[in-house]
């Protein structure tokens, strides 16, 4: 009679344990599924971000820590005006104006960015609690950090284009005094 009772309790605490793996699965995959669907995190099918082969660690003082250099591959409005409204209808936004969106480069021009092509380009909600503001802080803060040699570029650049939000979690208030003035946090 024992071995019965044994064997009722192993398989009540299997069951038991199967049902806790089952819910974990389904919270993570929950969860997982919010993330993905972040209107503040670019959908990375469409936008995994990519870089400018022609930026490297070596000539870093040369490219993107030269003052203007920004200025000088960023593509024409035009363009990325056009490529926004595809962008919008094509990540299925509810709100379709154009001008609540900035197109942004998911990893900045300024830590070497690919200027024109579509895959690190995305239209951005410019509104919400993380919002266009919020990353270009962030891009402002990484383009310090990477220029003084304190974040290597390629860190920055994958941190980034994996999930800018949590890369701003990360760097941005701990260098608040990076911001310009108007910008920080204490201001």
């Amino acid at each position: 009679m024992p071995a019965v009772s044994v064997r009722k309790g192993c398989l009540g605490a299997a069951f038991f344990w199967f049902q806790a793996v089952a819910l974990l699965c389904m919270l993570t995959a929950a969860c997982a599924a919010l993330a993905q669907h972040n209107p503040a995190l670019p959908d990375a099918s469409i936008t995994p971000g990519t870089i400018d082969p022609y930026v490297t660690p070596q000539n870093l003082h040369s490219t993107v820590c030269v003052k203007g250099y920004t200025a000088s591959v960023r593509p024409d409005k035009r363009v990325t005006n056009r490529l926004k409204r595809e962008q919008i209808r094509q990540y299925r936004y509810a709100d379709t104006n154009p001008q609540n969106y900035e197109q942004d480069h998911l990893i900045p021009l300024s830590i070497g960015g690919s200027p024109s092509d579509p895959q690190n380009l995305w239209p951005q909600p410019r509104k919400g609690e993380w919002g266009a503001e919020q990353k270009n802080d962030l891009e402002f803060v990484v383009y310090k950090l990477v220029c003084q040699g304190k974040l290597p570029l390629a860190e920055a650049q994958q941190r980034i284009a994996r999930n800018w939000i949590e890369a701003y979690q990360a760097w941005v208030p701990s260098h608040q005094h990076l911001l310009p003035k108007g910008r920080r946090g204490a201001d």
